[in-house]
């Protein structure tokens, strides 16, 4: 187990937060969505929890839509109270999310292989085909992927594709496809997608911020292609570097948005394994080892740290966060099975020649200010 998580914590405090009914909410308050549902339950798999692991699989079988999606709340539209320190979920704002969708093959197939689990794929399968086939519905001439199901009236063009999410979709695609090698099904539709779903993240980066919005500010946009493997590897360590001072804050972790005093425990946990998935382990133990004074005495980890101000803000132990943190720690500590999944393109679509090896840190990270 990790010597710098307590993941038994962590699983303790995500079954606290499960349902009946396999359903693992943001918080005990609710939110609930399929991708920081798949979060936690990864989380669960890798920790060992059989039952509730798979409770939360199957979770994501009864509570698919006809049309392959989920309909998730969307936790950002959740205000805070009037002392500005809890989530009050009410009547959260809806959609049925493209990225959270196709999710759904990365939790499977990282849930059922850390729990030696493969030989029950097949009762996944259908619920995994009618998930990424709805994605693909929602993937432009272009080979962007619009964030969500457009509302009656609206167009594909009308709706904004977002980078990180297009690069966690082309991690759901690679899954997919192992998915679908393994089970001996066609797997040509789903790596033509992906294949133009990385070459439009690589080459057609406008693509992100045609309608105006730029979210480059956002920490997930800067490391998600090189998490994914979209990037080559050299490529993968040049976009870290070239950013790291705005988003890392020494000794704390990773910021939220590049300009606001906000680290949090999730983000990081990511940008942790975006490091170990280009040869960067150091700095990933960094990461991981700063996090500490979010780790929750009752288990779990806050939200974030508001570094201004020095406090916890806001008062909040996600579910997510503490899968979030498990399959870091699994990841820079191969706990598990399949703990080199999430960080390892494990179908490379780029020649050798371009895509780079990843090496150990001492061979492979020239000298920098940035780290």
């Amino acid at each position: 187990m990790s010597a710098i998580v307590d993941i038994k914590g962590c699983a303790d405090h995500i079954e606290s937060l499960q349902g009946s009914d396999g359903s693992i909410n943001w918080i005990a308050a609710g939110i609930w969505d399929a991708w920081n549902h798949g979060e936690s339950a990864m989380g669960l798999a890798i920790a060992g929890r059989r039952s509730a692991a798979i409770r939360a699989l199957d979770h994501l079988i009864d509570r698919q839509e006809d049309d392959g999606s989920w309909i998730g709340d969307l936790g950002a539209s959740v205000p805070l109270d009037a002392d500005n320190r809890h989530l009050v979920p009410g009547n959260p704002e809806t959609a049925k999310d493209t990225n959270f969708t196709g999710y759904a093959a990365v939790t499977i197939l990282r849930s059922l292989t850390a729990l030696d689990a493969l030989d029950q794929l097949p009762r996944y399968w259908p619920m995994l085909n009618a998930a990424l086939d709805f994605v693909l519905k929602h993937q432009s001439a272009h080979g962007d992927v619009v964030w969500k199901s457009p509302d009656a009236g609206e167009s594909l063009e009308d709706l904004d594709s977002l980078r990180a999410g297009n690069a966690s979709l082309y991690k759901s695609l690679e899954c997919m496809i192992l998915v679908a090698r393994r089970l001996g099904h066609d797997e040509t539709v789903w790596a033509d997608a992906r294949r133009r779903i990385g070459a439009t993240l690589r080459e057609n980066d406008a693509r992100f911020d045609r309608t105006g919005i730029d979210r480059r500010r956002y920490a997930m946009d800067w490391y998600y292609p090189v998490l994914t493997g979209v990037l080559p590897v050299e490529t993968g360590r040049a976009r870290l570097y070239a950013r790291w001072n705005e988003f890392v804050q020494p000794g704390l972790g990773c910021r939220c948005v590049a300009d606001e005093p906000w680290v949090t425990a999730a983000e990081t946990a990511e940008l942790v394994m975006a490091c170990l998935s280009v040869g960067k382990t150091r700095q990933a133990r960094a990461l991981l080892q700063g996090l500490h004074v979010l780790a929750a005495d009752n288990n779990g980890y806050w939200m974030g740290w508001q570094f201004d101000e020095n406090v916890i803000w806001p008062r909040e132990r996600p579910s997510w966060t503490a899968g979030a943190l498990i399959m870091a720690a699994d990841a820079l500590d191969r706990t598990s099975a399949g703990s080199e999944l999430l960080i390892t393109n494990q179908i490379p679509e780029l020649t050798a020649s371009t895509a780079g090896k990843v090496k150990a840190d001492d061979e492979a990270l020239p000298a920098s200010p940035h780290v």
